[in-house]
């Protein structure tokens, strides 16, 4: 009787990659400085002491886990950046008991319990930012609006995508989602209408293309949100890092964007009266959580697919879960959720994936 032996391969290439995980997870939290600086301009201390009081949690968790294992953990810095994701993810001058009891789950429950880094089967920073969601929604429902903003009225109360959501969920038609903010009283900064009259009048003109005025303010990030993900412009040019640096793969944050942004297009203009194919794809990306997941939670090699092809189902999933949420759930926001929700999948888009290269292996040798 003859012994058949198979090796399973991963997907070519492979390479010998340099980077450690130290390296991966603070090159990760460096790259978030300057979201977290920008909170830091726009709400002053109180986009300091959450985050601040996460990071603490987050490494006073690692250590007592580290205590009990006897093994020291805090250098590879993925405490760090779980406390830094969980800090950034919450509403300036949210009581601290929420970061702290946050980063703590992440930490101790969802990292440590489960064997320590690699064995989390849940991205630990997304568990505590969902876990703070599901405790305290009024408080993690609070918001804020930049220090430096004047003539604000109406909206001081709700971030510009939970105000917008909060509006088509009650009343028909209303425009569009800019025009709704306009119409409550909200006041674009000079530095929008400023942006917004150049490039009307020197580049879109000319194709006869015209940008209402808001979008400038929700990218560069004069609006109400959680400390770290307010400015689009800067968390989009971290990513470009990210993805140069290899320090993620692009498949999963490309295939979120795709799914996610041709459902709004399609959909999302419907709440509003206005039809099939009318949907507003910017205001959707820039206006919430939705880069700050995509980028640094969902990408996360451990809670992710390890295949190229995987990845990308995956992330067409979690921007199909985040639409399906955001549209007929009652929060605003939806990608946590999604992302949390895919990583209980992970293992059967593994095993579907392994038997799929089986069947291959099988079919080229017979």
């Amino acid at each position: 009787m003859s012994r058949v032996t198979k090796t399973l391969v991963g997907a070519a290439p492979h390479i010998h990659a340099k980077q450690s995980t130290a390296s991966l997870a603070w090159g990760s939290s460096l790259l978030l400085v300057p979201a977290f600086l920008w909170g830091l301009y726009c709400f002053k201390l109180a986009a300091v002491l959450p985050v601040v009081a996460a990071i603490s949690a987050a490494i006073l968790g690692e250590l007592l886990i580290g205590l009990a294992r006897k093994a020291f953990t805090l250098g590879d810095g993925t405490a760090f950046l779980t406390g830094l994701l969980v800090g950034l993810s919450m509403p300036p001058g949210v009581p601290l008991q929420v970061p702290i009891l946050s980063a703590l789950f992440a930490i101790c429950l969802i990292k440590g319990a489960f064997g320590g880094l690699g064995a989390n089967w849940m991205n630990p920073a997304l568990a505590g930012v969902v876990f703070a969601l599901l405790n305290w929604p009024a408080e993690m429902g609070t918001w804020k609006w930049p220090s430096h903003l004047t003539g604000v009225v109406g909206v001081s109360g709700a971030s510009p995508l939970g105000f917008v959501h909060s509006k088509f969920a009650t009343e028909a038609g209303g425009g569009d989602a800019l025009s709704l903010l306009g119409a409550s009283g909200f006041s674009f900064s000079g530095l929008d209408r400023s942006i917004t009259a150049f490039l009307n009048n020197d580049l879109l003109g000319h194709l006869g293309v015209s940008l209402p005025s808001g979008y400038m303010d929700i990218l560069i990030g004069n609006k109400a949100g959680a400390i770290g993900e307010l400015s689009g412009l800067l968390l989009l040019a971290a990513s470009i890092v990210l993805i140069a640096r290899r320090i993620i793969r692009w498949e999963i944050p490309a295939s979120i964007f795709a799914s996610f942004a041709v459902l709004v297009w399609i959909f999302g203009g419907i709440p509003f009266g206005n039809g099939y194919f009318s949907g507003d794809i910017l205001f959707e990306v820039l206006s919430g959580s939705f880069i700050l997941v995509s980028f640094f939670m969902a990408t996360d090699p451990v809670t992710s697919p390890s295949t190229p092809g995987g990845r990308i189902l995956y992330g067409l999933a979690i921007g199909g879960l985040t639409f399906i949420i955001r549209r007929f759930g009652s929060g605003a926001e939806g990608v946590a959720f999604a992302v949390v929700i895919m990583n209980c999948f992970v293992p059967a888009i593994g095993k579907l994936e392994l038997a799929g290269r089986i069947n291959r292996t099988e079919t080229l040798h017979e």
